[in-house]
């Protein structure tokens, strides 16, 4: 299940697919596989297995921008990500709900949040 030479830029042509749950969530192996491939994300594995970023920008104003057109993401993805704003910061959390850990779709969401702010 991993994506062993796979480039980020790949990630972000792929589309989430719907997750209803009754599976496992990946195991630690392919977890460090996908970070691999978008290696700016940070592993928090306390409690339900997630993949979270911080960003700042430059105002308030520019931080709302950005979780506007996340949002817009989401919704065209059909995957939402938890989402914290503080001022100028924004704090993405990605992990699948259904399954309680990590899927495809969390490595696919946060390579295209990625993409969204290198254009901000």
């Amino acid at each position: 299940m991993g994506l062993m030479g796979e480039t980020s830029l790949e990630l972000t042509k792929k589309h989430c697919v719907p997750c209803e749950g009754g599976i496992p969530p990946m195991i630690d192996a392919d977890e460090e596989k996908y970070l691999k491939e978008v290696p700016s994300l940070a592993l928090d594995r306390e409690g339900v297995h997630k993949i979270k970023k911080d960003f700042k920008l430059k105002d308030f104003k520019e931080a709302i921008q950005f979780v506007n057109n996340v949002s817009d993401l989401a919704e065209r993805e059909g995957h939402h990500p938890n989402i914290h704003i503080f001022y100028n910061k924004v704090r993405f959390e990605l992990y699948t709900h259904s399954i309680k850990g990590l899927f495809t779709n969390d490595f696919i969401m946060a390579a295209k949040i990625d993409e969204i702010f290198a254009k901000a």
